[in-house]
């Protein structure tokens, strides 16, 4: 699936769920579903900088795309984390820096969250297209 494809599938899942508390649940449900960072590899230089709680990102170059894996030690943050991995992981550094965020605006996340929340939101989309920059650079 390209990385729209994903991107229309969560603004259909979110537009099942009439209000934000059902919507809050399908979230943490999300975050049980995280392909997560071992525990050993939990260093400080993948937690993301800018969010209040703790957000682990870590993203490996396997077959020319971008494998992502995260942790969180709070739920909704795990699950907001989630919907970005399940949206950038695996693909490609181009595919990532071509893409947009605007459905991150569609699900109505940003407005649902507290601002120290949407801050680390713009911190993990940043710190996963950081990855994408750095890995298109070493490798083209």
């Amino acid at each position: 699936m390209t990385i729209k494809e994903i991107q229309e599938e969560i603004i259909e899942e979110f537009e099942m769920f009439g209000d934000w508390t059902d919507r809050y649940e399908h979230i943490i449900e999300l975050g049980k579903s995280l392909p997560l960072i071992k525990e050993e590899e939990k260093s400080d230089d993948l937690l993301i900088k800018g969010c209040q709680s703790r957000v682990w990102l870590k993203a490996d170059y396997i077959n020319d795309k971008i494998i992502l894996t995260a942790d969180s030690d709070a739920i909704i943050t795990k699950g907001i984390i989630a919907i970005l991995v399940r949206v950038f992981s695996n693909h490609t550094p181009e595919e990532i820096l071509n893409s947009n965020m605007e459905f991150i605006d569609e699900i109505g996340l940003k407005e649902h969250l507290s601002p120290t929340r949407a801050n680390g939101l713009v911190s993990m989309m940043k710190q996963i297209k950081m990855y994408a920059i750095a890995y298109q650079t070493q490798h083209n």
